[in-house]
């Protein structure tokens, strides 16, 4: 192993979105092309949202990405814990060193003092930051706040001058620090805020390279501050653009799913998904949209990833995993079809031999047409559905005909006579019959698509007849010719 270490540190807030995922991707990646590794750290200080189930979530959508961590919940490690919550007299321990060091100071100031400042900083024409009220409080004073009972924030003092972010695709950054807060860094509850206890954690845990969002780009001057002030090495920072939907506004959850899990439940496939991601602000080359695990391992590196944002086109990842779903075997795709039409009442989920092999033949004359597993449902539903439903449309269309009941009532008594029942007998007796009345072979196949399937669209006629089989057909030509009667 290379001495590169990186991190993913989720907030357990919510679930894993396409924006988290794409961070996650391209640090897993970054370790597994450095032979580094990648730590999942679990930032959950924020009390009143973090929860159990929300880290469950994350990690879920993590395994199911087949994204691994080397060090971590799960796995554990040699600088855990990997809970921020579990971490606590570690962040007090550098807290007491930056008060000792004159680089931070208590802070007494309310919520409502800080906003109605802020207000009053407005009114001036000033900038709406903080005043800094308690900066240079005596002993004394402090006292006197603490015996109205208010709990104190930790707040970092700001020096004058610039901080410059040497930033991996940016290049340099310059922050003035006039126009930074003395910030909090412990809130009065006695939790650490992200900027605090991210710096005290990624040097402890001896992060070498920090690959997150640009939305953090504003934060790193203030860790950078924090870094020096402990006397901490700086790590290697490489901020990604952030992703928009196609209308260039930041992506959000008007722009479809965004969570990972949704994608699963929607019958996405996860290397499609990886494969996809990937290329949200990352291109080897001009050309090549397609690329094994193996491929993104060996090809990855920053030097590569763009400072521009990033389009999210749900249509090129709907197009994406149809291609991945067409690659892949019917056995492994018919296990997870099995997955989402158990979930739609259509087959057990645990189904009988018989029952499975309906299922892979299902999957196998759907492969090449659906682009998400869950399609299975939709285009596949009538193969396990005792009636069909009829599209009024297609119903109107081709069963109002008035040589159908004739040509059914004729075509029912052939295919009960048929045997062996397949696709090339059926075939054989359904083109000869469309002969021998003179019709056109889609005159009689179109009609009895839709007695078959209720649509006017289907995989080939005569490979649904074969998976129907002869009762079903019966039936179901059968039940047509009822509901023409009742016309």
């Amino acid at each position: 192993m290379s001495g590169i270490r990186v991190r993913f540190a989720p907030s357990p807030t919510g679930y894993l979105h396409v924006g988290g995922a794409r961070t996650v991707l391209f640090n897993w990646l970054f370790a597994r092309h450095t032979g580094g590794s990648l730590i999942l750290r679990i930032e959950d200080t924020d009390v009143e949202r973090s929860t159990e189930a929300s880290t469950d979530a994350i990690i879920d959508s993590l395994q199911w990405l087949g994204l691994d961590w080397d060090e971590g919940p799960i796995v554990g490690g040699d600088y855990g814990p990997y809970f921020q919550s579990e971490r606590l007299d570690i962040y007090r321990e550098y807290a007491d060193k930056l008060i000792k060091s004159g680089y931070a100071y208590p802070c007494y100031c309310t919520p409502e003092e800080l906003n109605e400042a802020r207000k009053a900083a407005m009114r001036q024409g000033k900038p709406p930051g903080y005043s800094g009220k308690c900066r240079d409080l005596s002993p004394e004073e402090r006292r006197a706040k603490e015996a109205e009972g208010r709990r104190p924030a930790l707040r970092f003092r700001v020096g004058e001058g610039e901080t410059v972010v040497k930033d991996l695709i940016r290049g340099e950054v310059i922050f003035r620090n006039e126009f930074i807060d003395d910030f909090i860094i412990v809130k009065s509850d006695g939790y650490p805020t992200y900027n605090f206890a991210a710096v005290v954690d990624d040097t402890l845990m001896k992060i070498t390279h920090i690959i997150r969002a640009d939305e953090h780009l504003p934060n790193t001057p203030k860790q950078i501050m924090m870094y020096k002030a402990l006397g901490f090495e700086l790590p290697e920072f490489a901020h990604v653009s952030m992703i928009l939907g196609k209308d260039k506004t930041k992506l959000s959850k008007r722009h479809g799913a965004t969570s990972i899990t949704q994608y699963r439940d929607a019958g996405y496939l996860p290397d499609a998904l990886v494969n996809y991601l990937v290329l949200l602000g990352w291109a080897y080359d001009a050309e090549q949209q397609i690329f094994s695990r193996e491929e993104l391992i060996e090809k990855f590196t920053l030097d590569k990833v763009s400072k521009n944002p990033a389009i999210f086109d749900p249509d090129k990842l709907l197009w994406m995993n149809g291609y991945y779903i067409r690659e892949t075997d019917t056995d492994s795709l018919t296990k997870l079809a099995i997955d989402h039409l158990s979930k739609a009442g259509l087959v057990s989920s645990e189904p009988s031999d018989e029952e499975l092999t309906k299922i892979q033949a299902v999957v196998a004359i759907l492969k090449e047409r659906i682009r998400t597993v869950r399609d299975i449902v939709n285009q596949g539903d009538f193969f396990f559905t005792e009636e069909v439903t009829f599209d009024e449309e297609a119903f109107q269309e081709f069963l109002t005909r008035n040589y159908v009941p004739e040509m059914f009532r004729e075509l029912k008594v052939r295919l009960e006579a048929i045997s062996p029942f397949n696709r090339q007998t059926t075939e054989q007796v359904i083109r000869g019959y469309a002969k021998e009345i003179g019709r056109k072979a889609g005159e009689v196949i179109h009609p009895l698509r839709v007695a078959l399937t209720g649509r006017s669209v289907s995989p080939g006629i005569f490979e649904v007849i074969e998976i129907l089989g002869k009762d079903t057909c019966c039936k179901r030509i059968d039940s047509a010719l009822r509901k023409l009667r009742q016309l």
